[in-house]
């Protein structure tokens, strides 16, 4: 197997092309390469916290020239499923200012406060996060559809460091009411066939990159798209050797994936 027919690298960016708010060494250039292969490359990203504005500054920040149709994150994902699937437009939202203006922008009427015309619960990357909001979200998910953007469990951060992510937030929600939610992002279907769909590519078109085993690498495993581990990130090569997922290329970092590509 090898990289050659990869027309669009799927990128993860936490762990990936950076960590926190320092670049990864070798980013630039390895996304600088793909393009002179004449490649393309998406940021795909399941951290729900920042919209496409947040993440263009961010990179911008860092050094890296990005557009808004090069990033695609599990919020997208879920506004897209939300639309393809249901009808719902009342949402009750756990997420931060900057979804909430993805998910408003996107057409829902979103509400972080009771109200008696929600009609499903979505929950995301709340950074935001009080007790108020976890106990009418656990209220609300007891008797309405529930979506969660992703399942992460941790953010990696700088320094070898992580904070919680999502799937705490769903492990005290699923504590409190015994229901889990419909998950969208990585390493689910339904990111794949949102960035598939949106994107006009086929699974024969793209790699997935990234630092996760059970987000990123699982995605590729369990449906069949080329995967890339860079150990940058969450994963380590003792964390790999323990795992039944199996990637198909194994990388320090995206500076090594740079001359294979």
């Amino acid at each position: 197997m090898s990289l050659d027919k990869v027309n669009c690298y799927l990128l993860d960016m936490d762990g990936t092309i950076y960590l926190g708010d320092e670049l990864i060494p070798g980013a630039k250039e390895f996304l600088q390469e793909i393009k002179n292969k004449g490649k393309e490359y998406v940021f795909l990203t399941n951290n729900s916290s920042k919209n496409k504005e947040a993440y263009i500054e961010k990179l911008t920040r860092l050094g890296i020239d990005a557009k808004e149709d090069e990033i695609f994150t599990s919020g997208d994902a879920t506004i897209y499923y939300l639309k393809k699937h249901t009808t719902y437009k009342n949402i009750f939202l756990l997420g931060t200012p900057s979804l909430q203006k993805a998910f408003t922008d996107a057409g829902f009427n979103v509400f972080t406060e009771r109200n008696d015309s929600i009609e499903c619960v979505v929950l995301g990357f709340d950074t935001t996060l009080t007790y108020d909001k976890l106990w009418a979200a656990c209220d609300y998910v007891r008797e309405l559809p529930y979506v969660a953007t992703h399942p992460d469990f941790n953010c990696p951060l700088e320094g070898g460091k992580f904070m919680p992510d999502i799937g705490a937030m769903i492990a005290f929600i699923k504590a409190a009411t015994e229901k889990e939610p419909v998950v969208i992002g990585k390493p689910k279907d339904h990111m794949l066939s949102a960035i598939l769909d949106t994107y006009k590519l086929t699974k024969n078109d793209v790699a997935m990159v990234g630092d996760r085993l059970y987000t990123d690498i699982k995605m590729g495993y369990d449906l069949g798209v080329k995967s890339v581990l860079v150990l940058s990130g969450e994963t380590t090569m003792e964390d790999y050797d323990k795992s039944e997922i199996m990637a198909d290329f194994i990388f320090n970092s995206v500076k090594e994936l740079k001359e294979e590509i």
